[in-house]
This record gives structure tokens, sequence and C-alpha cells, in this order.
């Protein structure tokens, strides 16, 4: 049986907190973010748990998918306690936080474990996440 993959757009606050639980306890890499600062967009590869599952009912064992990230809209990216020279590294994902700012932009912030912190700041809020392939 074919799995749907996942699907989500933010356009809110509130559709970025839906992006920001689905991706709970996800996993990605160093080498698996980018900035395309040309293009305006930011995106991180993650290996995502299915939450979903679970809401359903559905006590199999874990599975997880990879899953990507987009930002559009993007005007500069910060990061705090990344070695970006370390690409191997594992960074263990916990939330999204939004702030709206005075210039009606937003700030993004990704909350890594380990007092890890990528920071986006965005014209609009224009998100995608979007799995790839099947689950293990």
């Amino acid at each position: 049986m074919k799995t749907k993959n996942l699907k989500l757009n933010a356009n809110s606050e509130e559709d970025l907190r839906v992006i920001s639980a689905h991706l709970q306890d996800s996993i990605t890499q160093v080498k698996n973010i980018v900035h395309l600062k040309k293009n305006r967009i930011f995106i991180i590869q993650f290996n995502r748990f299915m939450w979903e599952d679970i809401e359903k009912g559905v006590f199999r064992k874990n599975k997880r998918v990879q899953s990507i990230l987009r930002f559009e809209n993007v005007m500069e990216v910060y990061s705090k306690n990344i070695n970006q020279r370390n690409k191997d590294r594992f960074l263990d994902f916990l939330a999204i936080e939004t702030t709206l700012l005075s210039d009606k932009s937003y700030q993004v912030k990704l909350n890594f474990a380990g007092d890890i912190l990528i920071k986006i700041n965005i014209e609009v809020i224009e998100c995608y996440l979007e799995d790839q392939g099947e689950p293990w």
C-alpha cells in the first residue's frame, strides 16, 4: 500500500504552529541546511518522525520519512551555536517560534536541542513542508 505523503503550506503564524508540531523530534544534519540568498529561499531536509500515525491510533513501529521544509521571501538568516564546518553534526528539532516585527515582516526561530537556533527574517509567511519518498 502506497503511503500518502504529507504536504503542508503555511501562510500564518497559526499554520506555522501546525508545521512545528509535525516536525517535533525531527533530525537533520548541518549539511542538509541551505540558504539560497539570490532566490531568497531557505531549505532544510529532515528525517521527520511521523506523528500523524500516532494521532490516528496506528501503533506499529515508529516511522520516519524524509521531509523538506522551505521558507520563501527570506531576507536574512542567522545561526547560533552551529559550527558550519562540522557538516555531519546531527541537530534535533524542537519547535518553530514566530514574531511579528514593527515593519510587518516576521522573525522565525527554528529551535534545536542544545541551545542551537536558526533565525530567519522573512517578508511574509510562505512556508512549505513536504514529505519525500517512502517512510521507514
